[in-house]
């Protein structure tokens, strides 16, 4: 109680909160001075925007500056497999990313405290900077293809358990388990049959092709990045796990795309294969299937025209 009180003290600029995210302050005022060493008391949290899942802040004392996502408390293993992913990120140097501080539970809510990293824009400055490093993340490999937990894409459960063939793995742990969760959700008749059959024809679009199992960042779309004061790229928000690197290229190209600059250093430093010209629409259905069983609407019409046009290319 003397620590809580101490802390209570040292807040300033929270009276706009209620007395429950008051403590959700107090908590995690708490836990970072506990895994820094360093006692915080944090003033004038500014909320941001740009979340559609959580909640997020930017915390400082005047010395150190934190970025802070809050959600229900049953959120918490979302916040456990962010922070997991983050680390496994930083651990190869290859590309920065906001290093994981600390999560935890307080007052009925989730929390995840992060590195603040205050983007400095320049993105067409760093696209270059980004391929070569994505290209060095990728040369980061494991034996098998998944990951050590499942965690979460968007809002939706992804399961990583350890397969030993890629073809399967995308087969049962990407592309079945979307394709099931869309049935639950509505989407049936030619989506689906369509569907079991380019399940069946995968290898036909994997001919002399066999990816290592990289380390991605699994949600590389362009909202998902940025360059730090300095112009350095940085990556977050990530659905890690270990596959062909191919899957992390093709969602670049998902939503608007990221510059020539960036698929030009990254092709110099590790050229794609060929066929992934081919592939990069199997990887991204993984994602439209996705957006239909969080939002509905006509990612399922999408959906099927993928399946059609790689059923074609698979003969």
């Amino acid at each position: 109680m003397e620590i809580i009180d101490h802390v209570t003290i040292g807040l300033t600029g929270f009276s706009h909160f209620s007395h429950e995210h008051m403590n959700i302050w107090i908590a995690l005022s708490e836990h970072i001075a506990q895994v820094t060493g360093t006692p915080f008391h944090p003033k004038n949290p500014r909320t941001l925007g740009g979340g559609c899942i959580n909640a997020t802040y930017v915390v400082e004392d005047g010395l150190r500056a934190f970025f802070v996502k809050t959600n229900h408390a049953e959120k918490a293993a979302m916040f456990e497999v962010e922070a997991q992913g983050l680390a496994e990120l930083a651990e190869t140097g290859a590309i920065r990313v906001p290093r994981p501080i600390c999560h935890g539970i307080a007052a009925d809510h989730a929390y995840l405290v992060l590195e603040f990293i205050p983007m400095g824009g320049g993105k067409g400055q760093t696209a270059r900077r980004m391929g070569e490093q994505l290209a060095a993340l990728h040369q980061n490999t494991a034996s098998q293809y998944g990951w050590k937990i499942d965690n979460i894409i968007g809002a939706t459960h992804q399961p990583n358990v350890w397969m030993d063939d890629w073809i399967d793995f995308w087969r049962t742990r990407r592309l079945g388990f979307q394709l099931g969760l869309a049935a639950r959700n509505g989407l049936r008749g030619n989506v689906q049959s369509k569907g079991e059959r380019l399940m069946e024809v995968l290898p036909a679009l994997f001919s002399g092709y066999h990816p290592a199992a990289s380390l991605l960042h699994g949600d590389l779309w362009g909202g998902n990045w940025g360059a730090d004061a300095e112009g350095n790229p940085v990556i977050f928000d990530p659905a890690v796990y270990y596959g062909d690197r191919e899957a992390d290229i093709a969602m670049t190209e998902l939503f608007g795309g990221f510059s020539g600059d960036f698929y030009r250093a990254y092709n110099e430093h590790f050229p794609l294969d060929a066929g992934y010209e081919t592939r990069k629409t199997l990887y991204n259905l993984y994602h439209i299937l996705n957006h239909y069983n969080l939002f509905g609407g006509g990612y399922g019409g999408q959906a099927e025209r993928m399946i059609g046009q790689l059923l074609a290319e698979a003969g």
